[in-house]
């Protein structure tokens, strides 16, 4: 069968799916992946088929923060939205797709272009985004749902906000496509959905529908060929375990004071620390602190004493796995969520709110995760379980029965 995975957003929105797709193409499938130009590398490295979608995300949000009114971030968006929106029609019209796998955020361009062309679409989301009584969604911006008439409420809100970002595109399509203007197209209409976070750190809810599951994580592949920087492995083996400190796709044009920021922190606390740019450019100096880029979690995080996050769920994920102790410092969309859950679950002594972040906060939350041992403990018994886990199978259970449901 020929997938075509459709993505958008930033790595995180994009690793995941190397990693799905690769197993999917194991099992004799034909996996390509469409997300937007940056991403070519890190999907083509996998040994996976690209196919580009226009769109900058990463100048997307350094031009939100510069947009001078709410119209204009509006005006940001939809044009980046519609520029999505053409960019799917334009690789699936494109031929050599008997199946559609799509992100939650482009679903409801999916779903109006499988339905133009007559395609199965199945839903491979990352975070939770099916309505539930027993958790708010993550994305609430602060709503609470008190009881589970209130949680469902705050979900249908969430998804709605979530839907409308793509919807005038989505509409858009429809019309293009001669599809009737009272066609659902957002992403609630989409079904099979596969939601890829491990049922053991956020369990399946009782009240989702039968088409709804918690697959499991899909772990991002490796590039084929990697190897670790020397200067790194050095640094690994000149002392004890580091942390890591990164913050991903966030904090875009933060990087000269956030560098100062993790600098005072690491001294504080007297620590070794691995720093990941991002793309927040996070440069900090110090004779204990080294500097990266890239570097595969799944290599990295397991050498490290903790990890400091932004809880993103592909980093979350990543960290849990590892094993080690977390820090989560979140910034915004799904991270507050995730970022509670590593406290609920006992793996993080608490989070750190990135507007709220100081070198001293942030040196008194890596102390707190180094020296409880129970930190640690309960993330090891996690990260046993985790391994037992096969994410991709109900995926791939699925695709042999031929699709979407």
């Amino acid at each position: 069968m020929r997938a075509l995975i459709i993505t958008a957003g930033s790595r995180g929105d994009v690793a995941p799916f190397t990693g799905l797709g690769r197993r999917l193409q194991e099992a004799g499938h034909e996996v390509s992946v469409a997300a937007h130009a940056g991403f070519a590398g890190l999907v083509g490295g996998c040994g996976l088929g690209f196919r580009e979608v226009p769109g900058d995300p990463q100048g997307l949000i350094r031009d939100w923060a510069r947009a001078g009114s709410r119209d204009e971030v509006q005006a940001l968006t939809r044009a980046y939205a519609d520029g999505v929106g053409d960019g799917v029609a334009e690789v699936v019209e494109g031929g050599g797709v008997d199946v559609l796998l799509t992100a939650f955020g482009p679903a409801p361009l999916a779903r109006a272009v499988g339905k133009a062309l007559g395609i199965p679409v199945i839903g491979t989301y990352l975070v939770p985004s099916v309505p539930t009584g027993e958790f708010a969604l993550p994305n609430a911006r602060g709503e609470v749902g008190a009881d589970p008439e209130g949680n469902l409420a705050v979900g249908r809100e969430v998804v709605r906000r979530a839907e409308a970002v793509f919807g005038g595109t989505a509409s858009r399509l429809r019309a293009r496509f001669g599809l009737p203007a009272e066609e659902p197209s957002a992403g609630s209409g989409v079904r099979p959905v596969f939601h890829g976070f491990s049922p053991s750190v956020l369990p399946r809810p009782a009240d989702w529908p039968s088409w709804v599951g918690a697959a499991g994580y899909w772990w991002p592949a490796r590039p084929d060929g990697w190897q670790p920087p020397a200067e790194l492995v050095d640094f690994l083996q000149d002392g004890p375990p580091p942390v890591f400190i990164g913050f991903g796709s966030m904090a875009v044009g933060e990087g000269e004071r956030l560098g100062e920021l993790v600098a005072g922190a690491v001294e504080r606390a007297g620590v070794r620390a691995v720093v990941q740019s991002g793309w927040a450019e996070l440069d900090a100096f110090g004779t204990d602190i080294l500097a990266v880029g890239d570097v595969p979690h799944d290599w990295l995080f397991p050498r490290t004493a903790a990890v400091v996050h932004h809880a993103g769920a592909g980093t979350t994920a990543a960290a849990l796995r590892a094993g080690v102790p977390a820090v989560p410092v979140p910034v915004m969309a799904d991270q507050p969520f995730w970022a509670a859950r590593l406290c609920e679950l006992g793996v993080a002594p608490r989070a750190l709110p990135f507007a709220d972040l100081t070198a001293e906060a942030l040196a008194d939350a890596i102390t707190a995760s180094l020296t409880d041992p129970s930190y640690g403990r309960r993330a090891a018994e996690l990260a046993r379980v985790i391994a037992t886990e096969d994410g991709a199978a109900p995926l791939l259970a699925q695709l042999a029965r031929g699709g979407a449901g």
